[in-house]
């Protein structure tokens, strides 16, 4: 039941700041995806870096460390890019955004935790969907970015 709570804690804290950066789904749902790729790459340098740096390597380190390069990419564009100006647009980007998320997280989570009863189901039941939430989410994250207009700058001279 542990896990159950954790996705909640960390749906909420995903959830509340792409909410309040009103950033769009689509550059950050990419984010997410280019920081997948990159904890894949770099998975195991970061556990050579992290004992080298004289930091106790083991499976939470890994997945915590892991995780933090999976964020990284979005969580630079929360800082910059495209923004919703209605609060539907926010909801649904938020949501969506925290969903990805969690898809791209669940992997590590489930390395450090230990799953039992419900929170198995719940982990079993997220790692079967992962590949669909992911697949659908960055269709919808390109669909994002194909209705995203540039900001037009006006051409008045004063």
């Amino acid at each position: 039941m542990e896990i159950v709570l954790i996705c909640l804690a960390i749906a909420l804290v995903l959830f509340v700041s792409a909410f309040m950066a009103r950033r769009r789904f689509g550059l950050l749902g990419l984010a997410l995806a280019a920081g997948s790729l990159l904890s894949g790459i770099w998975e195991y340098e970061v556990e050579l870096i992290a004992s080298g740096l004289g930091i106790q390597s083991g499976p939470v380190t890994s997945a915590v460390i892991l995780s933090l390069i999976t964020m990284l990419p979005a969580g630079v564009l929360l800082l910059h890019g495209y923004a919703y100006k209605t609060l539907v647009g926010r909801l649904v980007g938020a949501g969506m955004f925290t969903l990805l998320a969690l898809a791209f997280l669940i992997e590590p989570l489930g390395h450090i935790l230990i799953l039992q009863g419900q929170g198995a189901d719940f982990y079993g039941w997220l790692v079967y969907n992962r590949t669909f939430i992911i697949g659908a989410g960055l269709i919808f994250a390109v669909l994002d970015l194909f209705l995203t207009k540039p900001v037009q700058k006006s051409s008045k001279d004063h």
